[in-house]
């Protein structure tokens, strides 16, 4: 059983200090549950206070890519702040920001409602069949149809997102201006032709057309893990054994490493989704100690980030923190495979003897 949940080296009775967090939300349901919506109440809070911190220490002489200011630029790029005349000017900004602070509390009620009064293994609740949600590590009919809700609410989003440049408008800046966005949803042939030069894409309509191509993969792909079941036996070729809580962290620190190399190279060129005007100049990529990405632009009037453009400082994070979860994607990978890291130190300090002598 504990094997199964994490790496204990054998050890069935192994405790935990009280900073090894995932310790109690492992093998408790409605723990995990409460963990996530805390962590989602901490991004939000983070995300309200330092918009207001941007905002606050804003210079409208200087470019908006050359104040470091993340949160403000993707905002700008989503076609909010600006005036009736089409001249950013940060308003409603700061309403935004008070909303994310608001919802933090509400998330960081709903977390100690689940950490402290809800089912901690989600067997029952007031709301009916929650213990269908209920993870079962080593059971890929539970995972898939928990995964399968994942998939839709992402769907969801996608498609929202493409609404919000129908109705709304996100920000062109081939003319410099706020605009109206919607290719349709049909036309996927044109969107799939980009999997490999997608980095060079430089027209909203086919962005808009990528999220609701992703939206429908979503929602498809959501539907599909939701209403099928493991074919045949359980076996190990299937993953029977390798299921594991320390297995499924692997998996998701996987994508995320993904999806931060992607980011990275597609924030760091491309000028149709992170405008110079809001981000700063292109970047190239260098090689020193380790590679890292370079302004390319005069950077003389950049205050924040070490003398860096948004860009920069967007990029180079997204580069570094996808670098390290690929390796945290190894380490929990090797460990619910049941590789035994200290069989590794000991051979080290083997052959360190052996030299000695």
């Amino acid at each position: 059983r504990y094997l199964k949940i994490m790496q204990t080296y054998g050890n069935p009775d192994v405790t935990y200090g009280w900073w090894v967090g995932n310790s109690v939300v492992t093998n408790r349901a409605g723990r995990f549950i409460g963990s996530h919506v805390g962590h989602t109440g901490i991004i939000c809070f983070a995300t309200g206070a330092s918009c207001l911190w941007e905002l606050a220490r804003f210079d409208p002489s200087v470019a908006m890519g050359h104040q470091s200011s993340i949160y403000l630029s993707h905002l700008a790029s989503l076609g909010i702040g600006f005036d009736e005349a089409g001249v950013w000017t940060g308003a409603g900004v700061a309403t935004i920001a008070i909303f994310h602070l608001i919802f933090s509390l509400v998330y960081g009620g709903a977390a100690l409602l689940h950490s402290l009064l809800f089912d901690p293994d989600l067997k029952g609740g007031p709301i009916g069949r929650v213990d269908r949600f209920k993870l079962e590590w080593d059971n890929p009919d539970n995972l898939t149809f928990i995964l399968g809700h994942h998939l839709i609410f992402l769907g969801v989003a996608s498609i929202w997102f493409v609404e919000w440049a129908r109705w709304h408008g996100i920000y062109d800046p081939a003319i410099g201006e706020v605009r109206q966005v919607f290719p349709g949803y049909g036309d996927f042939g044109r969107i799939f032709s980009h999997q490999f030069d997608f980095l060079k894409i430089d027209s909203l309509e086919e962005v808009m057309e990528g999220h609701a191509f992703l939206a429908f993969l979503e929602i498809s792909g959501g539907a599909w893990h939701i209403a099928t079941r493991q074919i045949g036996e359980y076996t190990k070729f299937k993953g029977a054994g390798l299921l594991s809580a320390e297995a499924v962290l692997s998996f998701s620190l996987a994508g995320l490493f993904l999806m931060g190399l992607v980011a990275a190279f597609w924030a760091a060129g491309n000028t149709t989704v992170y405008p110079p005007e809001f981000y700063g100049e292109p970047l190239a990529l260098k090689f020193g100690i380790s590679p890292y990405w370079a302004d390319t632009g005069d950077i003389s009037d950049c205050k924040y980030f070490f003398g860096h453009t948004t860009r920069a400082a967007l990029v180079n994070v997204q580069y570094y923190f996808a670098f390290f979860c690929l390796q945290g994607h190894l380490w929990h990978a090797l460990r619910a495979q049941g590789v035994d890291f200290r069989r590794v130190l000991g051979a080290i300090s083997n052959l360190s003897g052996e030299a000695a002598a």
